[in-house]
């Protein structure tokens, strides 16, 4: 498959609430605001796309329209995850998992998003040798 976008649609009870709250924390922009839908991208990756449309709008699927985000997690890699987990925890964002380093080779944390998203922050750092042998990996 070859595609030009990467995008993801959160059904949100306030769209343009949930737009900015990304605008704010995590640089994204908003492109097109119709009330019912906006729909973001973020400024240093025009490919990736975030949108917003009414969790009770006829356009979202039937079969969860008006219903409330469960069980999602968007997770963004950067360099350096203490600085994230520093700056965010100025801007007063609420920590759901403070940071954590993981055998497999990840430090993370992750920030409750609106609309009972989950935001990941994550940075990939060397796994544990010990972790890699016990799991199958390695010479």
């Amino acid at each position: 498959m070859k595609f030009t976008m990467v995008g993801m649609a959160i059904a949100a009870e306030k769209p343009a609430v949930s737009a900015a709250w990304f605008t704010e924390h995590f640089g994204f922009a908003v492109g097109v605001d119709l009330g019912w839908y906006v729909n973001t991208q973020h400024t240093d990756h025009p490919a990736l796309s975030l949108d917003f449309v009414q969790r009770d709008h006829p356009s979202w699927p039937a079969a969860t329209r008006g219903k409330t985000v469960v069980g999602t997690l968007l997770a963004f890699l950067v360099a350096d995850v203490d600085a994230e987990y520093a700056r965010l925890g100025d801007e007063g964002l609420e920590v759901v998992l403070p940071p954590v380093t993981e055998p497999w080779g990840q430090r993370r944390f992750q920030v409750a998003g609106p609309d009972g998203l989950l935001v990941e922050v994550l940075q990939q750092v060397a796994p544990d040798p010990q972790w890699l042998a016990d799991n199958g990996f390695g010479a």
